[in-house]
C-alpha cells in the first residue's frame, strides 16, 4: 500500500479556503464594478493617475506595516501563545500588541499627512514637472485625505490575524467588500459635489476603511477577544512578547518593503511615461488580483496558522503534507488562470473597462500590461504558499534575502524592458522577478529538508497537460474570431461572449480533468 499524501483534515482546509475564496470573489467583483465606474467616469488621464498614485501610498504602507510584516510576525506568535499559554497570556498579548501598534501608527499617520508633498514627490517624481502641477496638487490633497486609511487597515490586520487564528475566516475575507461599496457610492453619488470630482474617491476610501474596522472589531467583541486599551504605552512596548513580535517584524518589514520598493520604483517610472500609464497598470493589476486573491491569498491565509501549529507541535510529516497539498492546488488552478489572462486579455479589458472616457487606445495599452503580468502569475501564487512555510517556522530572514536579490534583478529587467515595452515592460519585470523568487524559495525549502515533494507529482502533471491543451485551443479560437473592441456598441453581447468563453473554458478544463482521473476526493481526504 502507498502511504497517503493527503491528511484527513484536508476537507476542512478546503472548506476554509473555499469560504475565503467565495468572499474574496465577491470582493473582486465589487472591486471590478468600482474600477469600471472609475474608468467610465474618469478614463485614463492625469487626474486618474494622480488618484492611483495617492491611493498607492496608504496601500503601500498598509502592506508594509499591516497585512504583510505584522501578520507574518504576529500570527505565528499568537498561535504559539494560544497553544502553550493560558487565556490570560493571550489576553495580555492582544491588549499590549494593539496598544503598541496603534500608538506608532497614529504617529506615522500624522507625519504622513504633514509630509504629503514630499511623499508624493518621492513616489511620483514625474508629477513634479512644471506642466503637471494640477495632478501633483491633486495627488497631495488625496494623499492627505487617505493617509488615515493605514491606521484603520493596520487595526483590521490585527483583527484579521486574531480571527484567522480562531478559524473565523469569513469576516476578514468579507470586509474588503465594504471598501469597494464605499468607493462605488462615492463615485456615483458624491462626485458631483467635489471639484475636481475624483476627490470623492479619496473620501470614499477613508469611509470604507472605517467601515472595515468597525465590522471586524464587532466580530472580536462577540468572541470576547477585542483588545482593551489603556495609557500604559511604555509597558506595552517593553512586554517580552511584544518585543518578539517587533523583532520578527523588523526583517519582515524589510522583506515586504522590498516588494513595495519595487512597486514604488515602478510607479515612479510610470509617471515619466505616457499619461495614463499609472492607470493602465492599476487596472491590469486589478485583473491580476482576481486569481492571486481567490487562490493564493486564500490558501496562504488558511495554511499559515496550520503550518505554525504543525511546526510548534513538531508534526513534520503534516507540515510537508500541507505544503504539498497547497502547491498542487496552485498548479492545477494557477496555470489555467495565467493562460486565461494572457490569451483573453483583450476580451477581459474591453468588456470590463471600454466605456465612457476609457477609449480603445486605453484598452490596447491595458491589455499589454495584463499579458505581461500573466507571465508571473503562477509564481505569485506559489509565493503565497512557499513564503508562509518559512514564516510558520519564524524564519523571516530567508525570504527577505531572496526578496532583496529579486528587487535588484527586477530593476535590471526594467532597464532592459521599459525602453522597449514602456509600462508593459514594468509589468513583465515584476512577473520575471516573481518567478525567480518562487524558484529560490522552493529550492531552499528542498535543500533544507523542510519540504520534499510527495509521490505522484509526475502523474499529476501528465494528467493536467491534455486539459490545458484543450483550454488553450478554445482561448486561441475565441481571440482570433471575436473583435472585442468593435463590440463596444453592443456591450451586453460582448459581455455574453466573454461569459460564454470563460464558461466553455472552465467546463472543458474540468471535464478533461475528470476524464483523465482527477477527483475532488483527491484533495479532501486520505487515499490508500
Amino acid at each position: 500500500m502507498v502511504r497517503s499524501v493527503w491528511h484527513p483534515n484536508n476537507m476542512s482546509l478546503l472548506r476554509s479556503a473555499a469560504t475565503i475564496s467565495s468572499f474574496t470573489f465577491m470582493s473582486r467583483i465589487t472591486g471590478l464594478v468600482r474600477d469600471i465606474l472609475i474608468a467610465r467616469s474618469f478614463g485614463a488621464g492625469p487626474l486618474s493617475d494622480a488618484f492611483w498614485v495617492a491611493f498607492r501610498i496608504p496601500n503601500l504602507l498598509r502592506r508594509l506595516f499591516a497585512e504583510g510584516a505584522f501578520s507574518q510576525a504576529f500570527v505565528p506568535i499568537l498561535g504559539e501563545v494560544r497553544s502553550t499559554g493560558t487565556d490570560k497570556d493571550v489576553r495580555q498579548l492582544l491588549d499590549r500588541v494593539a496598544l503598541a501598534l496603534t500608538s506608532v501608527l497614529m504617529l506615522i499617520t500624522a507625519l504622513g499627512m504633514v509630509a504629503a508633498p514630499w511623499v508624493v514627490s518621492a513616489m511620483a517624481s514625474g508629477m513634479t514637472a512644471a506642466d503637471k502641477q494640477t495632478e501633483f496638487h491633486a495627488a497631495i490633497w488625496m494623499t492627505r485625505t487617505m493617509f488615515p486609511y493605514i491606521l484603520c487597515m493596520s487595526l483590521v490586520a490585527l483583527a484579521s490575524g486574531i480571527l484567522n487564528t480562531w478559524s473565523r475566516f469569513a469576516i476578514p475575507a468579507f470586509t474588503p467588500i465594504l471598501l469597494n461599496i464605499s468607493m462605488i457610492l462615492a463615485s456615483v453619488f458624491a462626485a458631483p459635489y467635489f471639484d475636481p470630482p475624483i476627490y470623492a474617491l479619496a473620501v470614499g476610501v477613508i469611509i470604507g476603511g472605517i467601515a472595515q474596522l468597525s465590522v471586524q472589531w464587532i466580530a472580536l467583541a462577540r468572541l470576547g477577544l477585542m483588545p482593551r486599551y489603556s495609557f500604559r504605552v511604555i509597558q506595552a512596548w517593553t512586554d517580552p512578547l511584544v518585543k518578539r513580535v517587533v523583532k520578527q517584524m523588523l526583517p519582515a518589514i524589510l522583506g515586504v518593503s522590498v516588494a513595495q520598493i519595487s512597486l514604488l520604483i515602478n510607479t515612479n517610472i510610470a509617471t515619466w511615461l505616457q499619461a495614463g500609464s499609472v492607470t493602465w497598470l492599476s487596472f491590469a493589476d486589478r485583473l491580476m488580483e482576481f486569481p492571486t486573491a481567490l487562490l493564493g491569498v486564500a490558501l496562504g491565509t488558511v495554511l499559515l496558522p496550520k503550518l505554525s501549529a504543525a511546526y510548534a507541535k513538531k508534526q513534520h510529516e503534516q507540515y510537508q503534507t500541507l505544503l504539498d497539498w497547497g502547491l498542487r492546488l496552485v498548479i492545477m488552478l494557477g496555470i489555467p488562470a495565467a493562460l486565461g489572462l494572457a490569451l483573453l486579455a483583450d476580451g477581459l479589458v474591453a468588456t470590463l473597462f471600454h466605456y465612457g472616457a476609457f477609449n480603445a487606445e486605453d484598452v490596447a495599452q491595458t491589455k499589454l500590461a495584463v499579458m505581461a503580468y500573466a507571465v508571473g502569475l503562477l509564481a505569485l501564487l506559489a509565493i503565497k504558499i512557499l513564503a508562509p512555510a518559512f514564516y510558520a517556522r519564524q524564519d523571516i530572514k530567508t525570504p527577505v534575502r531572496i526578496a532583496i536579490m529579486v528587487l535588484i534583478l527586477t530593476q535590471l529587467f526594467n532597464v532592459i524592458f521599459v525602453p522597449r515595452y514602456a509600462h508593459a515592460g514594468l509589468a513583465l519585470s515584476i512577473g520575471l522577478g516573481a518567478s525567480i523568487n518562487a524558484l529560490c524559495l522552493l529550492y531552499l525549502l528542498h535543500k533544507r529538508h523542510i519540504y520534499r515533494p510527495q509521490s505522484g507529482w509526475l502523474r499529476f502533471i501528465l494528467r493536467l497537460i491534455p486539459a490545458l491543451a484543450v483550454m488553450t485551443s478554445i482561448l486561441l479560437v475565441a481571440d482570433h474570431h471575436i473583435d472585442w473592441v468593435a463590440l463596444a456598441h453592443v456591450p451586453w453581447q460582448r459581455a455574453l461572449y466573454l461569459l460564454l468563453t470563460v464558461g466553455i473554458c472552465a467546463l472543458s478544463y474540468g471535464f478533461m480533468l475528470i476524464l483523465f482521473g482527477f477527483r475532488l476526493r483527491d484533495f479532501t481526504k486520505a487515499r490508500p
